[in-house]
């Protein structure tokens, strides 16, 4: 049985899309509390893979994530998927209590905060925050804590894991909230079959070629390659300094990639890839 490491405690998103995602396959699920320790499992080998949410709908790319994976080392991104960020809010339904009035601080993580803000500021305007690492951190501080007035913004499988009830469901201000995993390790899972290909290269450009951003991105423009993703991140090694994280349309096994990945060495751009894999979209009956 593989062992699969993600941000916990049990019952986060993470989790809940691993679960689609694996659904016909029977897997372990290993939480970590730090998203450096889910890398380091399975960099370590005690995890077979790790899955790491690196890209939001509404708040982008998870930039500490990204720099995770570049900053790793060793591990390849195996394949990717889409899963949809459903939040609730979750906490102890009271006898007498009316609607949410009595609530007077919500345990989670920032980014789900950031998601919710229309739902907390007409139905909770004066509540106070606490940050936690996780969402299901959130719904676990909750769960132990006695006291009523505490609420967490959560997935209904950490509601249910926890033992507590949904207050208010589905409170994401849009929705078509989405978070894009991606699954990195040194094997290849068992996957079922899909035409959608990606690569994920990182591009450092010489320092003294001007116009090289330009020369990069021709590369693939005369070859018809589409990106649909570039982002630039520091190298943290000066200052300045950057990297170009990109996501490319298509698959190493074809003849015009590596092609395009050559013409782009040969103006003396340092290329590393991070991984050529299966990207599969969000289907319910996944």
């Amino acid at each position: 049985m593989k062992r699969i490491a993600f941000l916990g405690p049990a019952g986060t998103v993470t989790q809940e899309s691993t679960r689609h995602f694996f659904a016909a396959q029977q897997v372990e699920y290993v939480p970590f509390t730090l998203i450096s320790e889910v890398y380091a499992a399975t960099l370590s080998g005690d995890t077979d893979f790790s899955v790491i949410p690196i890209e939001n709908t509404i708040e982008g790319s998870v930039k500490l994530h990204i720099d995770t994976l570049v900053e790793g080392g060793e591990l390849n991104i195996q394949a990717e998927w889409i899963y949809p960020s459903v939040q609730n809010l979750i906490g102890r339904r009271t006898a007498g209590s009316a609607g949410l009035s009595g609530i007077r601080k919500i345990v989670s993580i920032d980014v789900a905060i950031a998601q919710c803000r229309q739902f907390l500021k007409a139905e909770l305007p004066d509540v106070g925050y606490q940050y936690v690492s996780s969402t299901a951190e959130g719904v676990r501080l909750v769960r132990q804590s006695d006291d009523p007035s505490l609420a967490a913004i959560g997935t209904k499988l950490s509601a249910e894991l926890y033992g507590l009830d949904l207050l208010a469901e589905n409170i994401t201000d849009h929705d078509n909230n989405y978070t894009r995993f991606v699954l990195v390790g040194r094997e290849k899972p068992v996957l079922k079959p899909t035409e959608q290909q990606k690569t994920t290269i990182l591009v450092t450009l010489p320092e003294d070629y001007p116009g090289a951003l330009h020369q990069v991105l021709s590369a693939f423009a005369w070859r018809r390659i589409n990106l649909s993703k570039i982002e630039s991140r520091p190298t943290k090694k000066k200052l300045g300094n950057y990297y170009f994280y990109i996501d490319i349309e298509a698959s190493m096994d074809s003849v015009l990639l590596p092609a395009a990945l050559a013409e782009i060495e040969a103006i003396g751009c340092q290329v590393r890839l991070l991984g050529s894999y299966p990207s599969y979209g969000y289907t319910s009956g996944e």
